[in-house]
């Protein structure tokens, strides 16, 4: 093997673990994506997406860090740096292939956690004084307005006294109050179920890249060790 091609697989090496940096910075972002959808914790409190999502971001953080190893050892042809690469990257693939798992089984499973949560949520909100719970009843609001909806199953769930955010009108001028007809339960799965499916099959994606790059890199440092080119 000459020196040109040995120039060239170790760039192409470079150029992989540069790949692998990026796609820790990919799960870093889907981390904060998952945060910032894990809304809704005082009427959902069943099960805590975001600790996943926390996982999500520290893990993508430590292989950001962990793909400078990578990358320095190719540039200085060291191979204790990539093997060390090649182990610590593995076992934060399977952390991220665990964490996808979760994001996929909370997506199929979410319908065992929602109704009964959602239905207490409005007990407790109907139940509360006018000052009392106001996390809850914000989140109540946020989630009728945005999602067009009243109540879990329709506006009969409020006994008569519905809030403005179940209002049709805007401006909400008009009494008595004409509300949304459609409940919030439905919509609100569905929306909790799309975006941990996409969690979940976007970091399976970033994990399968990973073990494409490791992959593809190894036979390519093993040659070098054989023949005793370019990586001593």
């Amino acid at each position: 093997m000459n020196r040109s091609c040995v120039t060239f697989l170790k760039r192409w090496m470079v150029f992989l673990h540069l790949l692998c940096w990026t796609s820790g910075a990919f799960i870093q972002a889907f981390g904060i994506f998952g945060m910032f959808k894990s809304q809704y914790g005082s009427i959902i409190n069943t099960f805590k997406p975001h600790y996943a999502s926390n996982c999500l971001i520290v893990t993508g953080a430590i292989v950001c860090c962990v793909c400078y190893l990578g990358i320095l050892g190719s540039l200085r042809e060291n191979h204790c740096m990539l093997i060390s690469f090649y182990i610590v990257l593995f076992l934060l693939m399977l952390v991220e292939l665990a964490m996808a798992c979760i994001f996929l089984v909370v997506g199929r499973e979410i319908d065992k956690y929602f109704e009964a949560d959602f239905r207490h949520a409005l007990d407790v909100y109907i139940q509360s004084t006018p000052t009392g719970n106001q996390t809850l009843k914000d989140e109540f609001h946020s989630i009728q307005a945005r999602f067009d909806c009243c109540g879990v199953d329709g506006p009969l769930d409020w006994n008569g006294t519905l809030p403005i955010s179940c209002c049709k009108l805007d401006p909400c001028n008009v009494f008595p109050i004409i509300s949304w007809e459609e409940g919030c339960l439905g919509k609100l799965k569905a929306w909790f179920e799309m975006n941990f499916l996409s969690l979940g099959a976007g970091v399976v994606s970033i994990a399968i890249l990973q073990t494409l790059c490791i992959v593809m890199s190894c036979p390519i440092m093993c040659n070098f060790r054989m023949t005793g080119r370019g990586y001593k």
